[in-house]
Formats: C-alpha cells, structure tokens, sequence
C-alpha cells in the first residue's frame, strides 16, 4: 500500500519519523509530504533516509535552494494523489485542519489533500485549548462528516509545559489505524449486498422532558455501517440518539424510540440480504406517556413499564434467507447469554460483549467479542479497534453463510 505522510509544523514533528517506519514495518510505501513549518523541525534528509523516497516540501522546483528534495513538476501533486491509496497527517495542526476543513490550498500538501479522493487519517496534535477553542472543534466536525479518520491526540506532559489534552497519539496506534482504515476499504467482497444496521441506544419517553435510555454510543454500530460501505455494499443504518457524524456513503434513518426503530427496520426488511442488530434497544417504556411534565413530590413514584418490541426475534421470524445477526451486551455469563440468544432470536451469528469492563464496550473506541455462530462454532475476538471488529464480523459472516447454505444444499 502506499500511503502519504503529510507532515506539519509542530514539536511532534519528529514522532512523524517514529510513524513512517512503523508505517513500513506494516508493509507500506511512505513518501513524506512536509509543509514549510515542518522543515523548522525535522530536516527532510531523516525523511529520505527512513522511507528511500523523495521528500516532497514545495509546490516549486529549487524553492528551498536544493532540486533532491523539491519538486520537479508544478503538477505533481496531482500525480502523487492519484498513485496514492491512503493519505495521513501527523502531527495535524490547528492551522491545517483549518486549511483542510475550509478547502484552502497554497502549499503542496493542502493542494495534494483537494486533489486526494481516498481514505484520509488525520493525527492532530496541539496545545489543549487550541485543541478545544470551538474554531478547532467545528473544524474537526467537518473533516469528520466528510468520512476522513480522526486519532483523537492522547493526555498527557505538553510542550507548552502544561498538560492536558493535545499530545499526538502513539505512532504504533496511527499505524494501525491506517491499516484499519485502508485495509477493508480494498476489499469490495459486499458489493450487490443491502445491510441493514440499526446502533446506539434508544430513547422511551418518561414525559415530555424525560425518557429512559443507556450508555450505548453506537460506535459498534457505526464502525460496522463503514466497514459494509467500504466493502461495497449498500448500507442502510437505523441510529437511535447519538453525537456521531454520518458515515460518508450511508443512508441514515435517525430515530428515538424502539418502536420507530422496528417501522425502520421492517421497513428495509425486504431489500436487505444483511441485518445486523447492534442497537442496544431500551427493554421497556412507558404505554401512556403524560402529555404534560411529571412535578417532582416528597413520594415516591411508581411507572408502570411494559416491554418494547423484540425486534430480534421477529426478524428471526421473518428473516428468509437473510442473515441476521444479533449482539448481546452483557455483565456476566456473557457466552451463555449469547449462545441462548442465538436460539430464542432464530439468528444466525450473536456478538456477545462485555459491558461492565473500563475501556471495551459502551463508550469506548475498542471492544472485545466473542461470535456465537448457528454452526455451533465460537470465535474469540481479542481487544481491537470497533472498525477492525467491525471487518471481522463481516469476515466470519460471509464464511457463516457460506456454510449455512453447503448445509442446506
């Protein structure tokens, strides 16, 4: 594969040598792109010598004296982002996620960014009021709606002496988000494929200002709907109540109630060859809500709840010959659990997660899961990224249905 690294002007600029060798230990191409701010911190030589490629820092032939490390066509920035197949800038700074978000370019990496149409990664690093100033955040919004990867930049000691959050994320965490992001999008083993995923939580009105909900923040969800577009196919994502961008490529149905997501579901049912119910959908809800705001009393009160629709298992009533698959989010006996879902439900593969560990699960960028298949088979996913889980389930389903269908042949 070979991949950019776009390098900016920023104290961090010498771990940008740290990523392009872990970059290469990963089998990749790097040809680094330095912005003039850069060359204040790193010499393009550590560059040249790490990847044995020409170091691209200007827009212009001889523009810093010198032909071994320049340009030597004003068009190249075109040919490089065609030869591409990933571009990463690390670190990213305020300035150039500005540059990036509002379609700036004067230099050759801005100019090379326009002209890129694949998978871009941004690693920023920065000072942590510049990297919570609103300007910076609305910045990172925009890249994000656009489908670009961000690794959000780690706590810790900054240059500044302060500390907080801003430092760039490890280069090994950047490398393997390069090759989360890159890697699935080659694939194109979903195409004339319709998945229909539904994430995140819901929420069932208490009254007009209240409602009953969970932790879910549809991350899983999300980072399966990416992983389905990347690999061709066409993606219809049911969201229940979530502060994430749409992914890029994605039709979205936005929802709030458990029963909204099984008209959305049951609506999609017939297109889709996929389900993949990742939504933690709230158990219970209130029949007659109030139309007006319960007053809080010294009593105690009492609701009456009655269940939500089991979406599930009426999918697993009606699925045909699709392939459905469930997830059981749970705090203990969670391979149990899953193994009885997969048989109440009628489907065809249970992702069975934790929720009760720090750092997997509700709320967090990670997970780690087990797949309980109809095969009898079980497969352990160890710690990973919710992208690369993501691709993982897509791996064993298409397997599943591969051996589902010599069964019934």
């Amino acid at each position: 594969m070979k991949v950019v690294l776009g390098v900016c002007g920023g104290i961090a600029a010498y771990k940008a040598a740290e990523l392009a060798r872990a970059l290469q230990e990963r089998g990749c191409t790097v040809q680094v792109v330095m912005t003039e701010a850069a060359r204040q911190f790193v010499q393009p030589l550590t560059f040249a010598a790490l990847t044995n490629q020409k170091v691209i820092t200007g827009l212009w032939a001889g523009a810093h004296g010198s032909g071994d490390d320049t340009l030597s066509s004003a068009v190249e920035h075109i040919a490089v982002a065609q030869d591409a197949d990933l571009l990463v800038v690390a670190p990213a700074t305020a300035d150039v996620l500005a540059r990036f978000a509002h379609g700036l370019a004067d230099d050759f990496l801005t100019t090379l960014y326009l002209a890129f149409t694949g998978t871009v990664v941004l690693a920023p690093a920065m000072n942590t009021n510049m990297w919570n100033h609103p300007a910076t955040r609305a910045n990172i919004a925009t890249l994000r709606s656009r489908g670009h990867v961000v690794v959000d930049p780690e706590d810790g000691l900054l240059a500044c002496g302060t500390v907080g959050t801003g430092r760039l994320a490890d280069p090994k965490r950047i490398a393997d988000t390069v090759m989360d992001s890159a890697g699935p999008a080659r694939l194109r083993d979903l195409e004339g494929e319709t998945v229909v995923i539904t994430a995140g939580p819901t929420a069932e009105p208490l009254d007009p200002v209240r409602f009953i909900s969970n932790r879910s923040s549809g991350k899983m969800g999300f980072a399966i709907a990416e992983a389905a577009a990347a690999r061709g196919a066409r993606v219809v994502l049911v969201a229940g109540p979530v502060s994430l961008a749409n992914p890029v490529g994605v039709e979205v149905l936005h929802i709030q109630t458990a029963k909204q997501m099984r008209e959305a579901v049951l609506q999609h049912l017939e297109a889709a060859t996929i389900i993949i119910k990742a939504a933690a959908v709230a158990d219970y809800h209130v029949a007659d809500v109030p139309t007006q705001k319960i007053k809080k009393t010294a009593a105690r009160l009492s609701l009456q709840l009655d269940p939500t629709p089991d979406i599930l298992a009426e999918l697993g009533q009606k699925k045909g010959d699709r392939l459905l698959i469930g997830f059981a989010a749970e705090t203990n006996n969670m391979l149990d659990e899953a193994r009885r879902k997969l048989s109440t439900k009628n489907a065809d593969m249970i992702v069975g997660n934790w929720v009760n560990r720090e750092n997997v699960g509700f709320e967090s960028d990670d997970n780690e899961v087990v797949l309980v298949m109809r095969t009898g088979e079980s497969v352990q996913i160890p710690k990973a990224s919710k992208r690369k889980i993501a691709d993982a389930i897509f791996d064993h389903a298409l397997r599943l249905r591969l051996a589902l269908h010599a069964a019934s042949a």
